[in-house]
């Protein structure tokens, strides 16, 4: 007789992807992209910018030698994106106290949310360029005007979302708050603020992007002070220096996605994954 095995109860354990394969699968797609977009780059360089237009347009080695591997150069881009950074941050940082407090309270009294929402939408619709002349006039064109165009570009996208997060708590929490007699505060701060969080850092992913454009557009209008990155850009397309333009372009864009990935690290930290797994578990 054969030898009998012990049988074995329980689930069978599941074969998970390797390592190697989930890597894989999230660097695969992007690097096939950034070959078709380099490939789009290369055609417009030299097939369809023909005679003296192609200066406009530097290929990719090109930037990557000439740019990227010009010390000097990028050490004059990255000290100018550090700068206009700080810009950025100053302005955002004003955004996130004006945007919570306005939402906060828009959430809390009607009529405060029907008195400032048409403002808000207002200030959004206005061409920044409009209101150039108007912010030079009443704080000068130095780092007080940047940083104030910083926060007109980060304001909308936290007020909205933060109001939303803090509107969008479940009808029956709210009911079983009015049962136990909870005050507005107490309603304010245990159900509605830790409720809006996922919105909230939405926000502020969505503003943090919203306010480095906003310092590098600032240095497009106000010149005097501290030379920010958008300084550079024009610096370098007045030379025709198309290398060194898309340098400074590309350590804009650089820059950007390490201001998302930041927020989005604090985001994980902060709210946790409970909403996802919330999300998943429910009915």
């Amino acid at each position: 007789m054969s030898e009998l095995r012990p049988r074995r109860y329980g689930p069978r354990p599941q074969t998970l992807p390797g390592r190697s394969r989930r890597l894989a699968a999230v660097v695969v797609p992007p690097l096939i992209l950034g070959a078709i977009l380099t490939g789009v780059w290369y055609y417009a360089s030299y097939v369809w910018l023909r005679g003296r237009r192609r200066v406009l347009l530097a290929p990719p080695h090109k930037v990557i030698t000439d740019g990227f591997g010009d010390s000097t150069h990028l050490g004059e881009i990255l000290a100018a994106a550090g700068r206009s950074g700080d810009v950025a941050l100053r302005g955002l940082i004003i955004a996130i106290l004006i945007g919570l407090t306005l939402a906060t309270l828009m959430s809390q009294w009607r009529s405060v949310e029907r008195a400032v929402w048409p403002y808000m939408i207002s200030l959004q619709a206005i061409p920044i360029l409009a209101m150039v002349p108007v912010i030079a006039l009443l704080f000068d064109t130095g780092k007080t005007s940047r940083i104030i165009v910083c926060v007109i570009f980060s304001l909308f996208p936290m007020v909205v979302n933060a109001l939303f997060g803090l509107k969008s708590a479940d009808q029956g929490h709210h009911d079983l708050f009015t049962l136990n007699n909870a005050s507005r505060w107490t309603r304010l701060t245990k159900l509605l603020i830790p409720g809006a969080m996922p919105a909230v850092f939405a926000g502020l992913r969505i503003s943090a992007s919203l306010a480095l454009i906003g310092g590098i557009v600032a240095d497009f209008f106000f010149g005097r002070g501290q030379v920010g990155l958008g300084q550079m850009i024009v610096r370098f397309k007045s030379e025709t220096n198309s290398p060194l333009t898309l340098t400074a372009i590309a350590v804009a864009c650089i820059f950007g996605v390490i201001v998302f990935l930041v927020f989005s690290w604090i985001e994980r930290r902060v709210v946790g994954r409970w909403y996802v797994s919330a999300g998943r578990n429910g009915p």
